[in-house]
């Protein structure tokens, strides 16, 4: 049983953004569907569009980006490098939109598994309040949701 649009967003800082939400999916499903190119094209588009491309190098220093061609015929593309990584639990790394490319963010991705479901937070750190305004106010969280949504899907679908 999915929980469609449940993640919670908050502000800890002026700088941050933390989104977190449940799945009903053990925390390695929900980081192989995180991780896995073939995966993350099923989901990271939510309903917004079809994604194009994703690369993904997961080991520190290496690179990750993810482009989709959004509803409307534009394209959007997000790239990033690996800082740390922690196998089923951990992954920070940068986040840049490629459209926007000062605006970009530090992310810590934490999954804690407790019997048999995931919670997911993603703390998204900006170099000041109003790159995580301009951030917040571009309709991110509609988009985000959907994604979850799909994540959600994926990975309960590998189970």
């Amino acid at each position: 049983m999915t929980s469609s649009g449940t993640a919670v967003v908050t502000l800890p800082a002026d700088n941050q953004i933390l989104i977190t939400r449940e799945f009903d999916a053990p925390a390695r499903l929900v980081w192989k569907a995180w991780t896995t190119p073939e995966l993350i094209k099923r989901w990271w588009a939510g309903e917004r569009g079809e994604v194009t491309s994703v690369e993904v190098d997961l080991r520190v220093g290496g690179r990750w980006r993810n482009v989709m061609i959004a509803d409307g015929g534009f394209e959007v593309a997000f790239h990033g490098e690996y800082r740390e990584i922690v196998e089923h639990e951990r992954i920070v790394s940068t986040e840049v939109y490629e459209g926007l490319p000062d605006a970009s963010s530090l992310n810590t991705l934490t999954l804690v598994e407790r019997d048999g479901r995931t919670t997911l937070t993603v703390l998204a750190e900006y170099p000041s309040k109003e790159l995580r305004d301009g951030h917040l106010e571009s309709g991110m969280e509609g988009g985000m949701q959907e994604s979850l949504d799909r994540l959600e899907q994926v990975a309960a679908s590998l189970g």
